[in-house]
């Protein structure tokens, strides 16, 4: 890449941060493309073609039917819904104050009628005519049919659908206003696309591979998640898996060892540092700053998976703080009722994980009832974490898959505190998890008595047979 040139970013809520040696796309999805002038025109201003279907001859009209103070009244309160889209509309920012669902509706309707397919008397003659063939499915998506962009072009505007374009607009601003919301005040631009997580990495390496042709591999601290691995082997790159190093209770990222793959495959044969920021503990974010660097004295484009990051910056982070800590004290106090422990993984500041050692002493196979259990008693998101799973993604075999790394000290549970977590919600979790692990105990003991009493029986009854064995030896001898 050329030190001079300007690049800008298209993605699905994430961000790339240039023109430096090292760039770093802050995603887990996005698209490098050179900055141009559409790119940064965001905030639309009202157009002629959003005016209020009810305008001021309409309502002077509806005067001669009903009494003038009433309908101007009504005039009134209908000018607060229209004052709220036109501020949207000029700054291309997130309200203060949300929207009442009335006020939403009239704003999606306004626009969906700007569309072709919504004309009065139109006549569609193309093959792309926005045409539906379900009312139920034209109401559960406001009459937007006809789509938005070009052929080639998925951020131009849509002649045909004037309404769709203005809302895929408007919703690119706001996601972008979102974004340096949450702390990200160095990203340039984006726009919303329908990717998850693993065809938006494959897309940036795809990207990245006309600036650097001769590289076929992609350094990767592991992270078990598969499509963040699959992402790399379609887009036809080799993965060299760095293996995390412990400290303490962490899983961190080996530095060293990402710098001595770098020296020993030869910048020019790499195509990136795949690097990730959300994860379940006890894996924590990756060293960002640190890999950066290295990035930058090797001259090595930098992809940042940032999926769920957003959720993680420090404004984020700030906002779920209480809850985080309100979760993590409840699990602790939990935990420790049953001779567990909750381990100290103070650089994931979501993520949490409890250790299963009483349950792992028995068999694998108490761990993995405890995960079903919860999710049979509708607890959703907590995992557990067994010892020494093996998986196999796209022919590459990883042991102890799902916890990061080939041998973690126990099996573990997590759970996470994100955005939208109640109190409620974690006295529930607690509450249906303490039942779980109640039961799970109960067993044990139960097979442990049985045990017990099936080896006293044994034992007595060879106790007995020696004493008969004796008793008849002393009668031989005393006979003879």
């Amino acid at each position: 890449m050329c030190k001079s040139e300007k690049w800008l970013v298209v993605c699905c809520f994430f961000f790339f941060f240039a023109p430096r040696r090292c760039r770093t796309v802050q995603a887990a999805s996005c698209i490098l493309v050179p900055s141009c002038p559409w790119c940064v025109e965001l905030v639309l201003p009202l157009t002629a073609g959003t005016t209020a279907v009810m305008n001021r001859e309409s309502f002077a009209a509806g005067e001669r039917l009903v009494s003038p103070a009433y309908v101007r009244q009504g005039c009134e309160a209908r000018r607060s819904h229209e004052h709220l889209i036109r501020l949207l509309l000029e700054k291309g920012k997130c309200p203060e104050n949300g929207w009442d669902e009335s006020t939403l509706e009239l704003f999606l309707h306004e626009l969906a009628i700007m569309d072709s397919n919504n004309f009065l008397g139109n006549c569609g003659v193309g093959e792309r005519e926005g045409r539906v063939a379900s009312a139920l499915v034209a109401r559960r998506h406001y009459r937007f049919i006809h789509g938005i962009g070009r052929s080639g072009d998925i951020s131009a505007v849509q002649p045909k659908a004037a309404g769709s374009s203005l809302l895929n607009k408007i919703t690119n601003s706001l996601v972008l206003d979102i974004i340096k919301l949450a702390g990200v005040h160095t990203v340039a631009n984006c726009f919303v696309v329908p990717m998850a997580t693993g065809m938006s990495l494959t897309l940036c390496f795809l990207t990245l591979r006309h600036k650097r042709p001769k590289a076929k591999y992609i350094i990767w601290p592991r992270i078990d998640q598969k499509s963040c691995f699959k992402s790399m082997i379609t887009a036809g790159f080799e993965p060299v898996v760095i293996e995390n190093v412990l400290e303490g209770d962490e899983l961190r990222t080996d530095l060293q060892a990402v710098k001595a793959k770098v020296q020993e495959l030869g910048p020019d044969n790499i195509l990136c540092i795949h690097s990730t920021t959300s994860c379940f503990a006890p894996r924590v974010p990756d060293r960002l700053e640190e890999l950066a660097v290295i990035c930058a004295n090797f001259g090595i484009p930098h992809i940042v998976n940032n999926a769920y990051g957003v959720q993680s910056s420090k404004c984020m982070h700030l906002i779920q703080q209480e809850m985080f800590s309100y979760l993590s004290n409840q699990i602790k106090k939990l935990s420790e009722a049953y001779n567990e422990r909750l381990l100290h993984t103070p650089h994931n500041p979501i993520s949490l994980a409890v250790t299963l050692k009483t349950l792992d002493k028995h068999h694998d196979k108490a761990v993995t009832q405890l995960g079903s259990m919860l999710f049979t008693r509708q607890v959703s998101g907590a995992r557990v974490v067994p010892l020494g799973s093996l998986q196999t993604v796209s022919g590459y075999t990883f042991r102890g898959f799902m916890s990061h790394t080939n041998n973690y000290p126990c099996a573990y549970l997590n759970a996470a505190s994100a955005i939208g977590m109640k109190m409620q919600d974690v006295d529930l979790f607690i509450k249906r998890l303490d039942s779980c692990l109640k039961t799970i105990r109960k067993e044990q003991s139960k097979e442990s008595d049985d045990n017990y009493d099936k080896t006293e029986d044994v034992d007595i009854e060879e106790m007995a047979l020696k004493l008969d064995n004796a008793l008849l030896d002393t009668q031989q001898d005393a006979s003879s």
